[in-house]
This record gives C-alpha cells, structure tokens and sequence, in this order.
C-alpha cells in the first residue's frame, strides 16, 4: 500500500499522479505498487513540488508495519527516537507585534 498526500503542489503534478494513484480525496493519492514504481513516483514529486510539500507512506517490514518520507516546508517533521521514526511538531511562528 502506497499513500502520498500533497498541500499547495501544482495542477501538473497532481494530474501526473492520477497516472498512476488514485486520488481519493483532493491531494490524497492511494495505490499498491513495487519498491522501484515507488522510487520513480516520489521523483516526480521531488521534481515538481515547487513550494508545496508532501509525505508518502507505504507499508514495510519494520516494527511500525510502514515508513514514510517527507518533502517541502511543514510543522509535521520526521524523527528518529531509539531506531522508530515519529513525527515531531516544530512550535508556530510567532507573530510579529
């Protein structure tokens, strides 16, 4: 199982994700594939993000049962605590007064 999510990623690279996932919700992708289709896909993310950000997750044989990268600016950053990666909050910005 193959999950990518985008926020703020141009038309052009959500329509060539439908390619080849199925959008089931606006920038959310779902599709079953190989660890090379993976590979290619989440190039053409790299490739074409501009100033949006995404996350692919997809399921693995580690402890968690799945792995997931991340890409673009985001309060949600990956981390690795004892060999299992969680997802850590950075604190908001704070207004300028």
């Amino acid at each position: 199982m193959l999950v990518i999510v985008l926020e703020n990623a141009p038309p052009r690279l959500r329509g060539r994700l439908a390619i080849w996932l199925l959008e089931v919700r606006a920038g959310v992708y779902v599709g079953n594939y190989a660890a090379k289709v993976r590979e290619y896909i989440w190039n053409q993310v790299e490739a074409g993000i501009e100033d949006g950000n995404a996350v692919m997750a997809w399921r693995t044989s580690n402890e968690a049962g799945f792995d997931f990268l991340t890409l673009g600016q985001n309060r949600r950053v990956p981390i690795e605590v004892d060999g299992a990666k969680l997802v850590s909050f950075l604190p908001e910005a704070e207004s300028a007064l």
